[in-house]
């Protein structure tokens, strides 16, 4: 089993803690957006989307966030024999469509600095440009990334479509803390799958210094979050590239690649 994934990655997060969650063993592929390696060829023909996460299985190739965490609970109950792991419940999967309804992508684009983000919007359109004329046979997969780039820097520019993100995310954080005054997790009890989902979220609220403001006023959630910043999937998967110092060493080094290849103009 191959996933393809990156650290910085919301949904890529959401399926590695899955993975650790559920002990399952796998061969991980860095492919790191911001650099624009999702747009080499070799990962364009398998996913000419050319979004992550992506989780091979043989011949089997998944792209959904979800689908993938449901495949990886049924390879976990498969390979356990045991009657006490069972799939996700009907209310897990309820959460786990609920977190997933939330589109990262705006939100978080907006509360970067417009400099650097125009920069690297720059870069990447480059990047398909320079990848397109290498593989003409992917040209019309690369056309529809090069419009997806600049219609992202479009809505970017649209205060309605910053405000219904915000309006979404507050909605299911609020959800979330009525949820955790009664359960300590957030489909019960016991940690699940919905959990898994939720973390990423959280997680990048605090990578964008926004945890004041989203997570500490809401006192049910900022328990919570403590609790499963505790959890060795969490500490593996996010932790070790986003904790204290550790974060603003991961964004140097991409910052420094996106840089150094734009001025020596390698696409």
């Amino acid at each position: 089993m191959q996933l393809y994934h990156h650290q910085f990655d919301l949904d890529s997060q959401k399926v590695r803690l899955a993975l650790e969650e559920k002990s399952i063993d796998y061969t991980s592929y860095h492919v790191n957006p911001v650099t624009g390696k999702n747009l080499d060829s070799s990962f364009f023909k398998m996913n000419p989307g050319g979004r992550l996460p992506v989780f091979q299985n043989g011949s089997h190739i998944l792209y959904k966030t979800i689908d993938i965490i449901q495949y990886i609970e049924r390879i976990a109950v498969f390979s356990s024999g045991s009657e006490n792991i069972t799939s996700s419940n009907k209310e897990v999967i309820e959460w786990m469509q609920k977190v997933q309804e939330w589109n990262p992508e705006y939100f978080s684009l907006s509360h970067v600095p417009e400099k650097y983000r125009i920069y690297v919007s720059k870069f990447l359109r480059r990047v398909v440009i320079a990848r397109m004329s290498e593989s003409p046979e992917l040209a019309g997969a690369y056309h529809r990334k090069l419009k997806e780039a600049y219609q992202t820097e479009e809505k970017l520019k649209e205060s309605d479509v910053l405000i219904r993100s915000k309006e979404h995310l507050i909605r299911l954080l609020d959800e979330a803390e009525r949820q955790l005054s009664e359960t300590p997790y957030l489909a019960g009890q016991e940690f699940t799958m919905a959990d898994v989902m939720l973390i990423p979220v959280l997680s990048r609220l605090v990578l964008l210094d926004l945890e004041n403001e989203y997570i500490t006023g809401r006192p049910n959630i900022a328990e919570y979050w403590v609790l499963v910043q505790q959890r060795p999937s969490y500490r593996k998967v996010i932790g070790r590239y986003f904790d204290g110092w550790k974060k603003h060493k991961t964004l140097l080094k991409t910052w420094c690649f996106v840089r150094i290849r734009s001025l020596l103009k390698r696409y």
